[in-house]
């Protein structure tokens, strides 16, 4: 059995980015794909709301592989999104920088692991710890 794999020609609009087609991809029983692309996909312009509050970061370590989040990703982050609990975000914490979900629970204030092998961390009265900002995109290779 062989396959014909589609790539989009080069040119055309001039637009940067890669082609975008509206139709959506099944993840179940495949469909046929329209042939035509309605637009550019530029990721700069999807991945970064505030360009003067983002920047990209690549992890290291496995703390966060329960949120899918694993050795080598890269990032996004966006220091204008409110830090609310639940939420992913980076943090100087203890001179280095880390990756852990922010959780406020009874006043306290805790960086946590999404993974079991690790311990949560109260930073309540922690000086020096500043969360610098929100995690919003994670891109990996498969």
């Amino acid at each position: 059995m062989s396959f014909t794999i589609f790539v989009p020609e080069e040119g055309g609009s001039g637009e940067p980015g890669a082609p975008l087609f509206f139709v959506p991809v099944s993840a179940g029983f495949p469909s046929p794909a329209e042939d035509y692309v309605q637009e550019r996909l530029d990721l700069h312009k999807l991945l970064v709301r505030n360009e003067a509050a983002t920047f990209f970061l690549k992890v290291r370590g496995d703390s966060m592989s329960g949120a899918g989040i694993n050795e080598g990703d890269l990032l996004v982050v966006d220091r204008s999104r409110p830090a609310d609990s639940g939420r992913i975000v980076i943090a100087a914490w203890e001179g280095e920088l880390t990756v852990k979900r922010l959780r406020v629970k009874d006043r306290r204030v805790f960086l946590v692991p999404d993974n079991p092998d690790y311990p949560e961390f109260d930073i309540t009265d922690s000086e020096g710890t500043v969360v610098w900002g929100v995690v919003t995109y994670v891109i990996h290779k498969l």
